[in-house]
């Protein structure tokens, strides 16, 4: 696949949203509320599942190599061992399902979006919580539950990320329909 230099510029533009996003963080717990899983879900509305997938393989990777875009100004391979390094994955994987929905539409649709953006959030718990309870359990050997680590790591973020999804599927609906025209 060919990539044109509006998508580098556009993918390389998410990298750095969501890594703006991380700096935007309410610490509440061992996952704080953040706005990376905001961007994510927009990267895969407006790049579609590939490039959508891409700038946030970007944005882990650079993390990664030690630059601090994560949540709390942290960064480096040490963070693979954090609670909340499942979610980072997650937000790799979550574009491909938005894209792959919401690329099919001529017309985007505002429902149709918030359920593929719904479904994106699931995957990125589907990835995160199993991983948080591994880390929690296993690694910090702290003595948890599946229960405790759905109430931590997820039951606490429904509602902001039921707000998310609305927001980012309104934004979406509105721009990808200008950036489609231009390609």
């Amino acid at each position: 696949m060919k990539i044109k230099t509006k998508d580098m510029i556009l993918v390389a533009l998410f990298a750095a949203l969501t890594a703006v996003g991380g700096f935007i963080s309410i610490p509440i717990g061992t996952v704080p509320v953040t706005l990376q899983s905001f961007f994510t879900l927009l990267s895969g509305i407006i790049l579609g599942p590939f490039l959508g997938m891409l700038s946030q393989l970007i944005y882990v990777l650079i993390g990664l190599i030690g630059i601090p875009v994560f949540a709390g100004g942290t960064g480096g391979v040490s963070t693979i061992f954090t609670p909340s390094f499942g979610y980072l994955i997650g937000f790799i994987i979550a574009p491909l399902l938005i894209g792959k929905i919401t690329k099919t539409q001529n017309k985007l649709g505002i429902i149709k979006t918030v359920i593929a953006c719904i479904l994106g959030s699931l995957l990125v718990y589907l990835v995160g919580l199993p991983y948080m309870y591994i880390i929690l359990k296993y690694v910090s050997k702290v003595n948890i539950s599946l229960l405790k680590t759905f109430q931590i790591g997820f039951f606490v973020f429904i509602p902001g990320d039921l707000i998310k999804c609305i927001i980012a599927s309104i934004i979406g609906v509105k721009v990808l329909p200008a950036i489609r025209r231009e390609n």
